[in-house]
């Protein structure tokens, strides 16, 4: 049977990928993207719905999916602030995955980052922590997947040349991340994108976490 999904962060770089692989799977009749501004792409199965993520309402009219796939988030220099970077990073997926449960959503499945602590001493990493914490008190049948990739591979749409740099140098330096050190390896953003697709696929209820060798196997599905 055709299932549906719902897209929060179709316009970064791994949401990008990721609403293509959807939008190209025969297992999806629709897909609904929530969107600030219109999006670039067309497709029979695609709807995208303008939204405005601070109203808690907004959600709603949209949330009712198979399969919901947050990947929103951003950078603090981006955000202007911490108080800011908490709000997409947290406020929102947190807002999404509320409506997404009430509306009787089969699972969710967000993409945060590797070293997410709710107790760490680093706000990056704290923020993270905080959301999948908060996630956990929703209740999904089909269950709550987390995955968590270290730096991002890709073409962005903007200008970050610290994280070019970053990324560059974790490119050619992948191999020497194995064993324990494997989930600190640079990811490209399309294959996390594959493994949010195909963690979809799996069965199973309760939380899942996909990080280094599990993360890797997945996206290569």
């Amino acid at each position: 049977m055709a299932r549906t999904a719902l897209v929060a962060g179709a316009t970064g770089l791994v949401g990008g990928h990721l609403l293509r692989l959807l939008l190209d799977d025969p297992a999806y009749d629709k897909v609904t993207a929530l969107v600030r501004r219109a999006l670039d792409v067309t497709h029979p199965k695609l709807t995208c719905a303008a939204i405005d993520f601070d109203r808690a309402g907004d959600y709603a009219a949209h949330a009712r999916a198979d399969d919901v796939f947050s990947c929103l988030g951003t950078t603090i220099k981006k955000a202007g602030s911490q108080e800011a970077f908490r709000k997409v990073d947290f406020e929102y997926p947190l807002a999404l995955a509320r409506a997404a449960s009430a509306a009787g959503a089969g699972q969710y499945l967000i993409v945060t980052a590797v070293g997410a602590d709710a107790k760490s001493g680093v706000f990056y990493n704290r923020v993270k922590g905080e959301v999948e914490a908060a996630l956990r008190a929703h209740a999904f049948p089909r269950g709550l997947k987390i995955f968590h990739p270290s730096v991002l591979l890709g073409e962005r749409g903007e200008s970050r040349p610290g994280e070019r740099v970053a990324a560059a140098l974790m490119s050619a330096t992948r191999g020497l991340f194995v064993g324990a050190l494997q989930r600190y390896r640079a990811i490209d953003a399309e294959g996390v994108a594959r493994a949010m697709r195909n963690g979809a696929r799996l069965d199973a209820s309760g939380v899942e976490i996909y990080e280094g060798a599990r993360l890797f196997e997945l996206a290569a599905r």
